[in-house]
């Protein structure tokens, strides 16, 4: 059992969606005692975006500069990572009414054809479905269905589907919202989440 613990806030030890990607890691642990968990803190150490030069080492050009080489390989390690793990366990604030630009960057080096996804002629299929990943969200706000601002949730919409596309479909949010309004509302937000965490099924990869 492999668990992937990825952490995008910059906001540090303050930060609430990397408090709860923490006690989801350790109520994971208690369940998979033998399971190996990777940490992976992209606000810590970021993955360059994507540029001409990555598109063209994905054709074949190898780029000469070495701050590009070991670049592309750091993308291959967060591939290698993923593909490897059987939970991923991902902290994710809401930024400007998206997902921070470090974990977008991540998720590009997620995005490739014949890793996590192929072409077919029913059209794309996801190859990583065997997967289960756990989101811990954080929101200044209320963005949740139903909310007069649904309509601007660009995170966890955007989550859902690019690891939908990616073929995982068993997906939980644990959601804390509202966490600029006020001290209650920001603890009342996070007892609500641990509620949540603490209620989560056990999850067994197939076969394992």
């Amino acid at each position: 059992m492999n668990i992937l613990h990825v952490d995008t806030s910059i906001t540090g030890p303050s930060s609430v969606s990397r408090t709860l990607s923490a006690e989801i890691v350790e109520i994971e642990r208690q369940r998979h005692p033998d399971a190996e968990v990777t940490v992976r803190d992209l606000a810590a150490e970021p993955i360059d975006h994507l540029s001409g030069m990555h598109l063209l080492a994905a054709q074949g050009t190898m780029p000469e500069e070495e701050v590009v080489r070991n670049d592309l390989a750091a993308g291959q390690g967060a591939l290698e990572e993923f593909l490897a793990a059987d939970i991923v366990v991902l902290g994710a604030p809401m930024y400007n009414f998206t997902i921070p630009s470090q974990l977008k960057a991540w998720i590009d080096r997620l995005a490739v054809p014949g890793a996590t996804f192929r072409y077919t002629e029913n059209g794309p299929e996801g190859l990583v479905g065997h997967k289960k990943l756990i989101v811990a969200s954080s929101r200044g706000g209320f963005y949740g269905p139903g909310t007069p601002a649904e309509a601007l949730d660009h995170q966890e919409t955007y989550l859902r589907a690019i690891f939908g596309f990616f073929g995982v479909t068993d997906v939980t949010v644990v959601r804390a919202e509202g966490i600029a309004l006020g001290d209650e509302a920001r603890a009342n937000a996070i007892d609500a989440a641990r509620s949540h965490i603490a209620s989560l099924a056990t999850f067994e990869r197939q076969g394992a």
